[in-house]
């Protein structure tokens, strides 16, 4: 990636430029919270998902400090693909 100085006017920037910068700046984040956001990886019930959840296999992505629930999304998806 080109070092582009943030003050440059978008206009003076090539599509090339512009494109990169809108592919890089919208990176998709790597957390979700709670039950239902890991409904919402992978595509289920929350029912589903809490059982999911107490099943153990996704212990290695799942961090929880009481009812608060912090679900990395990549090691979810891979854990939840070795099952």
């Amino acid at each position: 990636m080109k070092n582009i100085d943030p003050k440059t006017p978008i206009w003076q920037l090539t599509v090339e430029e512009f494109l990169e910068i809108c592919r890089g700046g919208g990176s998709e984040k790597k957390y979700e919270y709670g039950l239902k956001g890991l409904a919402k990886i992978l595509g289920c019930s929350v029912s589903k998902a809490s059982e999911v959840k107490s099943s153990g296999i996704l212990d290695d992505a799942i961090i929880q400090n009481g009812n608060i629930i912090i679900i990395d999304k990549e090691m979810a998806l891979k854990l939840f693909g070795k099952k």
